[in-house]
């Protein structure tokens, strides 16, 4: 397996690395509080590893009124930002990346930094047992499937989101989250063994913790983002020290 590699700028001292926000309009505190991480953390470059939008239906939406007010919102960081889709946002490409300022990463990439080898993934490709899962996400990841679904109507692709996301929300309804499947423990570790690393840091599962893998090897879980209704969220810093798990919005 290939795998990207990131090295960071000597100059800095912290990175900021956040994941599963899911924006989206009617989630206005979740918002706010990405423009003050943005604003006020200490972090000389932020990591978003995907599923930061609930839904992007393709970068001609990005002057849209939720849309454009992320990009505004992105494009103000005056920092560097870095971006890992997920299978929220998978849709985000050049056009979005450009004017928000974003440098797009492949999943995964590995990233040097203070004299440590992270991988960085979202975390979905590992979800092997959920069989149904990964035949969808290697389909919408299709090229041939993308074309089709972006030479639809803007507002054609906003209803067929909005259908897939009721459904997605319905059959997980009343099921425990903990029953969802987990990244695959055995192919973590393999991607760690390939690339070279010791922690594979990443989102989606919506489970933070820190995993060992044996051999020393870890994995650590970023949480999704919810200041609207649960004030749940983190952001995991990565400075010299180490990584750190800090609540959205720790002061410097």
């Amino acid at each position: 397996m290939k795998f990207e590699e990131l090295t960071a700028p000597p100059g800095w001292s912290a990175i900021d690395f956040l994941s599963d926000l899911h924006l989206a309009p009617e989630l206005p505190a979740t918002l706010a509080a990405l423009r003050r991480q943005l604003q006020d953390s200490p972090a000389d470059a932020f990591f978003l590893l995907g599923d930061i939008f609930e839904v992007w239906i393709g970068d001609d939406a990005r002057h849209e009124d939720f849309e454009a007010e992320c990009l505004a919102l992105l494009r103000a960081a005056g920092r560097p930002l870095f971006f890992m889709a997920g299978n929220r946002d998978f849709l985000l490409g050049e056009a979005m990346a450009r004017d928000a300022g974003l440098t797009r990463l492949t999943d995964p990439t590995v990233l040097e930094a203070f004299g440590q080898r992270l991988l960085l993934s979202h975390g979905d490709a590992l979800c092997l047992a959920d069989a149904d899962y990964q035949r969808f996400r290697a389909q919408v990841r299709a090229d041939d499937w993308q074309r089709e679904f972006l030479a639809r109507p803007l507002a054609e692709r906003r209803a067929l989101a909005r259908q897939m996301r009721d459904a997605s929300r319905a059959a997980q309804r009343g099921l425990d989250p903990m029953s969802w499947a987990d990244v695959d423990a055995a192919a973590a570790a393999d991607w760690l063994r390939q690339a070279r690393c010791q922690v594979l840091l990443h989102g989606h599962t919506h489970r933070p913790a820190v995993h060992e893998l044996g051999g020393g090897l870890r994995r650590w879980v970023l949480s999704d983002w919810d200041l609207d209704h649960d004030a749940r969220g983190d952001v995991l810093r990565l400075s010299a020290a180490g990584l750190q798990r800090l609540p959205v919005g720790t002061p410097a």
